[in-house]
């Protein structure tokens, strides 16, 4: 299928996917306080901006933002801006495998994700550990302030699909974050069982390390390296 001259990606989304019926991870919650959020959005309003993103990607309303020639970067992590105002930004990412975030947050922005295609594995720090969940396509996520996690493609045999990963057949995502995302920070896990946070980076992508086509230009980021755990 073709739309303005860009192939499409063959194998995008289930076809069972839909507004109506995306799965919510049991995880998610509604539970802050609107007065209390830095933003008037609530998880549950980036949770319908993200399934929304994604419909508008299904019906090819952002083709012309896609890698050229439809061909998805199988090394590096890609990532795109859909919407920008002083509210919400919101991002489409594709994901190559073994290629983490690394353990990160969102400094004063509360986030969502859903996925368009293949599966995402999280891995959540809940205060003693790691726990690990797989998203799939169309199940999706809200992050509260101070969620940390680290993201990456989830294993295709574990899913059952094709060993290796071609142009054709990217794992997708769409992410929301309102305030629109200023910093991020990352950790390490210390072998007391607690959070170092080893940096912070001033920036207004969600994929600072990823190769960007942006609507909006990133100024660069700028880091500085705190010392002290993190309770």
């Amino acid at each position: 299928m073709r739309s303005a001259g860009i192939t499409r990606p063959a194998r995008i989304v289930s076809p069972h996917f839909s507004a109506a019926n995306s799965r919510l991870s049991t995880d998610i919650t509604d539970r802050a306080v609107a007065s209390a959020l830095p933003t008037r959005l609530r998880p549950a309003d980036l949770l319908r901006l993200t399934d929304e993103g994604a419909e508008d990607v299904l019906a090819g309303r952002y083709d012309h933002l896609f890698p050229a020639g439809g061909l998805w970067p199988t090394e590096n992590r890609w990532a795109t801006r859909l919407i920008a105002d002083d509210e919400v930004d919101v991002w489409l990412i594709s994901w190559v495998p073994d290629s983490s975030t690394e353990l990160h947050d969102h400094a004063g922005s509360l986030g969502a994700l859903t996925v368009l295609s293949g599966a995402l594995s999280e891995f959540r720090w809940n205060g003693r550990e790691l726990r690990e969940r797989t998203l799939t396509a169309g199940d999706q996520a809200s992050f509260p302030l101070g969620w940390v996690h680290d993201v990456v493609r989830a294993p295709d045999l574990a899913l059952g699909a094709k060993s290796e990963l071609g142009p054709m057949d990217p794992t997708l995502s769409v992410h929301a974050y309102s305030p629109p995302l200023t910093a991020m920070s990352y950790y390490e896990v210390t072998g007391h069982g607690t959070l170092r946070r080893t940096r912070t980076v001033l920036t207004d992508e969600p994929e600072p390390g990823a190769v960007t086509s942006g609507i909006l230009p990133n100024p660069g980021p700028a880091t500085h390296t705190p010392e002290g755990d993190v309770k």
